[in-house]
């Protein structure tokens, strides 16, 4: 069972913002944003763990105000931190985003207002707080989803909807399964825009070590053509495994934080979502998750992409957020709970056996390819067996170590990467 395993360094693509207050500052200045002086501004922040999200809601907060602006945050989560105006401050808090950090007020509630949704197959809602207030500034990454391909994915379009809109948006938009979200989020996007209530947006785009390398802002009237180029773009920079055939994924954590998944189904090849075909890669024939993030708050969205989870990982579930969360989306193989492993080594073992490896346990596992990463949000280093060694050995953007160490070390407990 104790197979080597070889570091691996993978070369990503994208150079990150070395100067974020100025990329955001200069972003703003190019925007072409009109308030009047006094304006009570609510600045819109998700869920997502974006790199640096607490100095760039911090650059916009300071150019608003520096431009006689009065703006305060309010969370654009969906249902995320529970579906409470608690749980939704506390991720925010999180990231470091707080009302002493920021210098600003946090209005953190669940509470909408249904806004006109005549000839939309959803009805459409917004936070209280930021229809009440003087205009919306929308701060998101710009990403594929993990959930479908089409326009738009994940970005500040679908921030305006599900994300300003609160537990009611969530609930009548993913009650129509795929569709609501393949369908449904541009139409609604497009009537939240024309309410002139957003001012507009500030776009990120990350590299793919997952820290931004691209920030836009734009007027509410040109986000649509921003978010379709910005999303190409992040197309290109997407991380990927270095192989397509893995028998043996390990993945120390999952979280909200490393993606809204729990973990990025683009990188694992797993959506499992009834009417969507599966990535033709990776190919991964057993999957292991250890932990689950502090930042998730108890969320384990996305266990039922796993076969395999410890019991440190199942004991750190909140369940009622879990099940909120999956209830909500309507995607119900996100939440089932697979095999749960007493510990580390016995997780293993269970992956070999549904991996079909366990015919002869002894030498199967040192032929297998087997792929250990710390999260499906860090892929510039992982371990690799000789056998994945093999497979990806004359690839230029991979530098492998000469250099080996056991999967395990001498306490049963896989080591750190």
């Amino acid at each position: 069972m104790n197979v080597r395993m070889y570091s691996a360094r993978q070369r990503l693509r994208g150079e990150a913002i070395s100067d974020i207050a100025t990329a955001v500052h200069e972003a703003l200045d190019e925007s072409q944003l009109s308030f009047a002086a006094g304006a009570r501004l609510a600045v819109a922040v998700g869920s997502r763990g974006i790199g640096s999200i607490d100095r760039i809601v911090k650059s916009a907060l300071d150019w608003l105000s520096a431009r006689g602006a009065r703006p305060f945050v309010v969370p654009a989560m969906g249902s995320h931190g529970g579906a409470t105006a608690e749980g939704q401050t506390a991720v925010l808090a999180s990231y470091g985003v707080t009302e002493a950090t920021m210098g600003v007020p946090i209005r953190s509630s669940m509470e909408t207002v249904s806004l006109d949704s005549s000839g939309l197959d959803v009805e459409v809602f917004m936070d209280r707080h930021a229809w009440e207030s003087d205009g919306v500034l929308l701060i998101n990454r710009v990403k594929p989803h993990t959930d479908f391909h089409g326009f738009p994915e994940s970005g500040l379009l679908k921030m305006s909807v599900i994300g300003l809109g609160k537990h009611a948006q969530a609930l009548a938009v993913h009650g129509l399964g795929i569709r609501g979200l393949k369908e449904e989020l541009l139409p609604a996007a497009r009537r939240i825009l024309a309410t002139g209530k957003v001012l507009g947006g500030v776009a990120v785009v990350e590299n793919a070590n997952d820290e931004p390398m691209v920030v836009r802002a734009a007027r509410a009237d040109r986000i649509e053509p921003l978010e379709r180029d910005l999303l190409r773009l992040a197309e290109q920079t997407m991380p990927s495994l270095p192989l397509d055939d893995i028998d043996l994924l390990i993945v120390d954590e999952m979280g909200k934080d490393k993606s809204g998944t729990g973990l990025d189904t683009g990188v694992i090849g797993r959506i499992r979502i009834a009417g969507e075909p599966e990535p033709e890669r990776p190919r991964v024939r057993s999957l292991v998750v250890l932990r689950l993030t502090p930042a998730s708050h108890g969320n384990a969205i996305g266990i039922g992409l796993a076969d395999v989870i410890t019991r440190e990982l199942y004991d750190a579930i909140d369940f009622r957020a879990t099940y909120e969360n999956g209830l909500t989306s309507s995607f119900s193989e996100r939440i089932k709970v697979p095999y749960v492993a007493a510990d580390q080594r016995d997780a293993i073992r269970a992956a070999v056996r549904f991996a079909g490896l366990h015919a002869d346990p002894a030498s199967a596992i040192e032929q297998a390819r087997i792929v250990r990463i710390r999260s499906t949000l860090d892929l510039s280093s992982m371990l690799l067996s000789a056998p994945a060694c093999d497979v990806v050995r004359d690839r230029t953007d991979l530098t492998i170590s000469a250099h080996s160490s056991l999967l395990f070390g001498a306490d049963g407990r896989l080591p750190g990467i």
